[in-house]
């Protein structure tokens, strides 16, 4: 990829902002010590899976979408904490981007589909690709510089898969939908199944 591709992962958004005080003193804090792009992916990566719990998880009322309200309210949906990982890799000039995946909302296919969000990471020489989604019984996402460990394996007879491609930006009628929402409800009532724009890129085309 040429520098002025890989700029747009790089680049400040009103939902990744990284130049916010509280993500500037976040990222010196995670980063302290660390020496290369891998170790900080990881930790940075590690921070928001665990120490961010899922909005669905807690029941929260809280409704965040802008990574610096993220981190100050300690919660947020898929979506949300992308941002949030998004602006701490940044921070530290370490490409970050996103990808989407078309899931069930239960178990099965009865409550109809809603969009994933993840990480694709450009730490060292290739795309990484992690799910901070935030883990729990049944759900087991790691940090991998090889095969993706995400959050939740696409399952063909339910019609689950992967959008191709890695986004620069946040998706932002998910984002409008955030912030107009008032409870984990209003989030459960419109989460929607469909992508807007084309990827920024495709990795390994």
């Amino acid at each position: 990829m040429n520098g002025g591709g890989m700029d747009r992962f790089l680049e400040e958004h009103p939902y990744v902002d990284f130049s916010s005080p509280n993500i500037r003193l976040k990222a010196e804090e995670l980063f302290s010590g660390a020496n290369s792009p891998v170790e900080k992916a990881k930790i940075a990566y590690e921070f928001v899976r665990d120490e961010i719990p899922h909005s669905f998880d807690i029941n929260t009322p809280v409704i965040t979408a802008k990574a610096s309200d993220v981190l100050a309210a300690g919660t947020g949906i898929c979506h949300a904490k992308a941002n949030l990982l998004a602006a701490l890799l940044r921070s530290a000039e370490i490409p970050a981007g996103f990808c989407y995946q078309h899931l069930t909302l239960a178990d099965d296919d009865s409550h109809g589909y809603c969009v994933h969000c993840y990480n694709a990471v450009f730490p060292d020489d290739h795309w990484i690709f992690l799910d901070a989604r935030g883990n729990k019984e049944g759900v087991n996402a790691q940090f991998s510089l090889g095969e993706p460990v995400l959050a939740f394996p696409c399952r063909e007879e339910y019609d689950e898969y992967s959008w191709d491609g890695i986004y620069a930006s946040p998706q932002m009628h998910i984002m409008k939908m955030l912030d107009s929402s008032k409870t984990i409800q209003d989030v459960i009532d419109n989460l929607q199944d469909f992508l807007e724009g084309e990827p920024d890129i495709y990795p390994g085309l």
